[in-house]
């Protein structure tokens, strides 16, 4: 959507740290993020979904369709542009009303959302190369306090975007880089699930799955 790749391009311009990227993620990315969206429960089963960072919806307007019946979704997004997008698409998007009553858009940051509300599947779509080892460190530790011991996060990286920066940056930057390397590779230990490649997008992407923080005792 034009007006949807115009206020993102605008973000990215106005905020880089926290936007990330110059254009929403692909419909193939989308789906790779969402993959344990789809794997439906039993029926009558009741699922917390929450997606991280939605930005102006697209991931989530691939993700509300595969919704089972019962679920509810969380949407916590900082900045205050997309929170107005994406409220606007809900009140006027057919697929996306459909799911209104049942979503919860929260303005604010990841690390204030309640801790006793466990997730079942975490979409994240924050840039985390673009942050302090520190930051990184903490909204990790927050997935983990988020996640239900059975859940499965996911998220995804632009492909050699960080091992190319490490070796070229700036001292400083190649130190911080890193530095969330390692923190990624504490979780990655944890338990990764499976790893897709998504050539598709712009740039090309691999999205990681990660769970059973609570069985490992994480």
């Amino acid at each position: 959507m034009p007006n949807e790749h115009r206020l993102f391009f605008r973000e990215f311009l106005n905020n880089f740290h926290t936007t990330g990227a110059i254009a929403p993620s692909s419909r193939w990315l989308a789906r790779a993020l969402t993959h344990y969206v789809a794997q439906h429960p039993e029926p009558g089963r009741s699922r917390r979904i929450l997606e991280v960072g939605p930005g102006t919806g697209a991931v989530t307007q691939y993700l509300v369709p595969q919704l089972a019946p019962h679920d509810m979704l969380t949407l916590v997004e900082l900045n205050d542009r997309f929170v107005e997008h994406l409220r606007k698409r809900f009140d006027a998007e057919p697929v996306l009303r459909e799911a209104a009553p049942r979503t919860d858009i929260v303005h604010n940051r990841l690390e204030r959302l309640d801790a006793s509300h466990r997730y079942d599947v975490i979409v994240s779509g924050l840039p985390l190369n673009n942050f302090s080892v520190d930051q990184v460190r903490q909204i990790l530790d927050t997935f983990r306090q988020l996640l239900a011991p059975d859940g499965t996060l996911s998220f995804f990286e632009y492909m050699a975007i960080r091992p190319a920066r490490s070796l070229i940056g700036r001292r400083e930057d190649r130190k911080r880089l890193r530095g969330i390397g390692r923190a990624l590779a504490e979780l990655f230990a944890a338990g990764e699930a499976r790893r897709q490649w998504v050539w598709t997008n712009l740039p090309p992407a691999w999205v990681h799955h990660v769970g059973g923080f609570g069985q490992n005792g994480v």
